[in-house]
């Protein structure tokens, strides 16, 4: 046992990539394909989507939401763990990002589990929520502009049913939420959002410190 969490260098991120299971060979093709990117830092890491794949596994997800899909890496773990008939629903503004994500998709065989929005996700969760779709969602991941994670959160909530789960990606911010130096928008939106959620008598909830920080929120 330990009293503190280990500090995860290089050696201990490969021994661990080594021991969980293997991502499948379109989601390596893909991560390959972004990684030369300017953005790159955006998308999770393998571990984090063997993580999501096992978390969407254990839940028997049939329906999940998606806000900030990128390149489609994390799409395309949690589409690969969904039943044949489950559906993703994925946000995202950026058609040239996405354009990558659907050839991926196609090429791992998920693209019929994942329905794209390609507008800001505010007024897609609106929409879902206007359509009656309260209460029906198993999982949703939210890992998008970081000014409008409250809002995210809040619509996330609505549209997960009770047992469900909400994940929050980049919580830790690279070490920004803890230094009190950092005072600009996107790290004084996660700060905020991380008291909320501690508090938040709604949700049960745990802070992983996996990939750039990762919060679980159980809706009760």
């Amino acid at each position: 046992m330990s009293s503190s969490t280990i500090v995860v260098n290089d050696q201990i991120d490969g021994y661990l990539l080594h021991h969980v299971r293997p991502e499948s060979t379109t989601a390596e093709a893909l991560r390959e394909a972004t990684a030369p990117m300017a953005a790159s830092v955006m998308q999770v890491s393998p571990l984090q989507g063997a993580f999501m794949s096992w978390l969407v596994s254990l839940l028997n997800v049939q329906n999940a939401l998606e806000v900030g899909t990128f390149t489609g890496y994390s799409a395309l773990c949690v589409a690969e763990a969904l039943p044949d008939d489950g559906k993703l629903i994925a946000c995202d503004v950026s058609e040239e990002w996405t354009n990558m994500a659907r050839e991926y998709w196609d090429r791992g065989g998920v693209s019929h589990k994942i329905d794209l929005h390609v507008r800001p996700a505010v007024e897609t969760l609106d929409a879902l929520i206007s359509d009656g779709r309260e209460a029906s969602f198993d999982f949703a991941f939210i890992d998008a502009d970081k000014p409008n994670y409250d809002s995210y959160y809040e619509r996330c909530l609505r549209l997960l049913r009770i047992g469900g789960i909400v994940a929050v990606d980049n919580v830790l911010w690279t070490g920004r939420v803890a230094d009190e130096t950092y005072d600009d928008e996107s790290t004084r939106a996660i700060r905020a959002l991380n008291e909320k959620i501690q508090y938040d008598e709604r949700v049960s909830n745990v802070m992983l410190p996996i990939g750039d920080g990762l919060t679980l929120a159980t809706k009760r």
